[in-house]
């Protein structure tokens, strides 16, 4: 068994009888260690008091005053930002209920960095054990912003935006680079290696490197890993077996429900299904489009049953690829409410 992605924190939880994530006090220990909150040579005395008692009880009541105490302001909204999301964590039954919990009411308070890692941790869970190199390269597209790059030869490339970025900034040699490309000297082009069938295993040794880009043309091996990962995604969350499979249209004159995997897909599939004009531009935006089917139409609201829901994911005027798992989570149609 591959234990990947060590640093996420998985290692520090427990699976209950009902295979759902429990939350521990090492888990949220692992969160004092992170920049944001832990402690600098120009903290005050207030904030390294405060960070050595919750590395010790991590889950204990902190008073508003304590917070007051604290003579840096970004300390002060860190901490705050924090425990609001502790609390949340251990208010829920399970790390899966607190991940769900971020999406329902007036809207996500926490930042974007808490819900990747929560998703991270929650993908490493349900693929442990089970996943491919390839389904572990998909699933870091669920919480791993992407850069795409429309080649030439028609290939469309997905690669890492923090890596595709820093490669820019330093060429891959590190501080040197950074210097080199101050100085305006050319530097090495961005190529990064290619994970396919013939080297996937290679992906083991650089799991935490985010340094393989993935084609997502038709065909290729990415996009149906994919498909696995958001299958497994949703029967662990709600439950249902689904199958999905990628299309290159929709040509459906019954179609009845789609979601989308991020926020320009959602309003582009909007859009089509509405029969509103499209200029060529945003339509090339458009990646992949999916077909989801439930195994068992019953699961499904009764009026549409046995109708696929149609998926898609596109990418940003600038390139950028951020696609939103809990979609699947809160937009599916259910028979039964979640």
């Amino acid at each position: 068994m591959r234990d990947f992605w060590p640093s996420c924190g998985y290692r520090l939880l427990t699976v209950g009888t009902d295979g759902r994530l429990t939350v521990t006090d090492d888990f949220l220990r692992s969160f004092l260690t992170r920049p944001e909150l832990a402690p600098i040579a120009e903290s005050c005395a207030a904030e390294l008091a405060l960070h050595d008692s919750l590395l010790a009880i991590p889950r204990r009541t902190v008073a508003d005053a304590e917070l007051a105490a604290l003579a840096d302001p970004d300390a002060r909204e860190n901490y705050g930002i924090w425990l609001r999301f502790r609390e949340r964590l251990i208010a829920a039954n399970s790390l899966e209920a607190a991940y769900s919990g971020l999406f329902r009411g007036t809207g996500v308070d926490v930042p974007p960095l808490f819900v990747d890692q929560l998703t991270q941790v929650l993908l490493r869970h349900i693929l442990d054990g089970e996943a491919s190199p390839m389904e572990a390269r998909a699933a870091e597209m669920l919480f791993r912003p992407q850069r795409i790059a429309m080649q030439d030869d028609g290939a469309v490339m997905a690669a890492d935006e923090t890596t595709v970025e820093l490669f820019a900034t330093t060429g891959g040699f590190g501080s040197l680079g950074e210097l080199l490309a101050q100085n305006r000297t050319p530097s090495r082009a961005i190529d990064l290696d290619v994970l396919d069938a013939e080297n996937a295993q290679q992906y083991w040794d650089r799991d935490e490197r985010h340094d393989f880009s993935i084609s997502l043309n038709r065909g290729r091996p990415a996009l149906d890993a994919l498909s696995r990962v958001l299958e497994k995604w949703i029967a662990h969350f709600l439950g249902v077996a689904v199958t999905i499979r990628h299309e290159r249209a929709i040509d459906d004159e019954h179609w009845v429900w789609h979601v989308g995997l991020d926020a320009e897909a959602s309003s582009l599939l909007n859009d089509l299904y509405n029969d509103a004009e499209i200029d060529d531009t945003r339509m090339g935006r458009l990646l992949c489009l999916f077909r989801l089917d439930f195994s068992h139409p019953t699961d499904m609201r009764p009026a549409i049953a046995g109708r696929p829901v149609y998926l898609a994911m596109a990418m940003t005027g600038d390139n950028r690829l951020r696609l939103k798992p809990q979609n699947l989570l809160l937009n599916l149609p259910l028979a039964r409410a979640q």
